[in-house]
């Protein structure tokens, strides 16, 4: 899935670890289901932050959230 979008080893945890606090909170919101798989929508919105310049997890958590609300959040 990374591999894919091109991505280095090196930035795999800080997607997982960006992912789980943007998913954490977009279920709790109710804007992201309950389910076991990642959400592909969510996980493209990360890639495309860390393809700007985006590294600081928190930072990158939190604009996923606005990002994904925005785009997709009925």
């Amino acid at each position: 899935m990374l591999h894919d979008r091109g991505m280095q080893v090196m930035n795999v945890e800080l997607v997982a670890d960006a992912y789980a606090i943007a998913a954490n909170y977009l279920r709790l919101s109710g804007a992201l289901p309950e389910t076991i798989t990642p959400d592909e929508r969510l996980v493209d919105v990360i890639v495309q932050l860390i393809h700007r310049g985006e590294f600081n997890k928190l930072r990158l958590a939190n604009k996923a959230i606005s990002m994904f609300e925005m785009a997709y959040a009925a």
